[in-house]
C-alpha cells in the first residue's frame, strides 16, 4: 500500500505557528500523521515537546479534538476515551466511529509510559501509538532516555575522559510492543515520508492497538543544524542505525531495504552529540558501535526472511 500524492488533503489538522524550534522532527511527524485521518479523530498527547510548544495558553495547533496527559498515562487515557466512544455506540448515544491516535516523545514511551502502554496493548484498546523519537528528553533538557544510543552525550550522560556518553545501547522497542501480540508494530522515519504516512493510515485501519516508532530528529539534543534533520534522519536509515520495518501479526518485513550502507561514522560524525568518541581517549567506540549495528541489522534481516547482501 503506498499514498497517492492527489489523494492526500490540503489541510493542515496540525497548524502553523506553533512554537517547536526550527527543524523539529515531532512536528514533521505530527503534520505528516494527520493528514492521514479518515473521519472524526481523538488525538491524546503526553507532556513533552510536542505538546509544550503547541499548546501555549490561549493557543493550540491542534485543529481535532485534542486531550494533554501527564507524562505516565497517554496510553491509559486513550483506553478511556476509546472505550467511552465504544460504550455511547453500544446504547445507540453516539453513531460515527472516532479513531484515537496518541502522540508520546520516547521519554514518554519508552521509560515512564511503557506500563499505561503495555497494560492497553493487552486489553486491545482500539488506538494508534506514535512514538515520536529524539532519542532523550529534549522537552526538560537533553537527559538521556532508554532510546538515547549508545555513546550520546546528554546532560546526565555525559561525555568524559573515561566515560564516552551514555553506556547503555537503545531498548528494542517494536519488539516488545510486538510480544503483546497485537497486529501491527512499524518504525519510520520522517525522511522517508511516503513509508510513514502509508504506515500511520495502515495502522489506523487496524482494528485494535497498532504502534508506529517514528525517528524524529530534534537539532539542539543532536547538535546539528536545523536545516539538515531530514538529512540525519535518513543518514540514520542509509547506515543501519534506525532500520525500518513493519511487523504484521508477527511477521517482519523490511521497508527500507539498505544494499550499499554507510559506515555507521558518517551519521555519528554530523551530530555534536557523538564528537567525543573521535577523541583519542574513547578509540574504538565507533567500531563496537559499528558491529552492535551490524549484529543487529542481520538480527533483523533473518527476522524479515532476507539474505545479507
Amino acid at each position: 500500500m503506498m499514498v497517492v500524492l492527489k489523494e492526500l488533503t490540503t489541510e493542515e489538522l496540525f497548524a502553523p505557528g506553533h512554537r517547536l524550534c526550527g527543524g523539529c522532527g515531532a512536528s514533521i511527524a505530527a503534520r505528516l500523521a494527520l493528514k492521514m485521518t479518515r473521519g472524526s479523530t481523538v488525538v491524546v498527547q503526553s507532556t513533552g515537546c510536542l505538546e509544550v510548544a503547541s499548546t501555549i495558553y490561549p493557543y493550540t495547533a491542534w485543529r481535532v479534538p485534542y486531550a494533554h496527559i501527564a507524562f505516565e498515562n497517554a496510553a491509559a487515557v486513550a483506553s478511556g476515551i476509546e472505550a467511552a466512544f465504544k460504550a455511547m455506540g453500544q446504547r445507540g448515544a453516539w453513531k460515527d466511529h472516532v479513531d484515537v491516535i496518541v502522540f508520546a516523545g520516547d521519554g514518554g514511551t519508552f521509560d515512564i509510559g511503557i506500563q499505561a502502554l503495555s497494560g492497553a496493548l493487552e486489553r486491545r484498546h482500539d488506538f494508534v501509538y506514535i512514538c515520536y523519537d529524539n532519542e532523550a528528553y529534549m522537552n526538560t533538557g537533553i537527559q538521556r532516555s532508554g532510546s538515547t544510543p549508545h555513546g550520546a552525550s546528554t546532560t546526565t550522560s555525559p561525555a568524559g575522559s573515561k566515560i564516552p556518553g551514555k553506556p547503555e545501547w537503545k531498548k528494542d522497542f517494536a519488539a516488545i510492543c510486538a510480544a503483546h501480540g497485537i497486529d501491527y508494530v512499524a518504525t519510520a522515519s520522517v525522511a522517508y515520508w511516503n513509508d510513514y504516512m502509508t504506515k500511520v493510515r495502515k495502522a489506523i485501519e487496524v482494528d485494535g492497538p497498532a504502534v508506529i516508532h517514528v525517528l524524529s530528529p530534534c537539532p539542539r539534543g543532536w547538535r546539528c543544524d536545523t536545516s539538515e534533520s531530514i538529512k540525519m534522519a535518513r543518514l540514520a536509515v542509509q547506515t543501519k542505525f534506525f532500520p525500518v520495518y513493519e511487523i504484521e501479526q508477527g511477521k517482519y518485513k523490511l521497508s527500507v531495504k539498505v544494499p550499499k550502507p554507510l559506515p555507521v561514522e558518517e551519521l555519528l560524525k554530523s551530530q555534536g552529540r557523538f564528537s567525543h568518541l573521535f577523541k583519542p581517549e574513547h578509540k574504538g567506540e565507533i567500531e563496537k558501535i559499528q558491529r552492535w549495528v551490524d549484529v543487529n541489522w542481520d538480527r533483523l534481516l533473518k527476522l524479515c526472511g532476507e539474505t545479507q547482501s
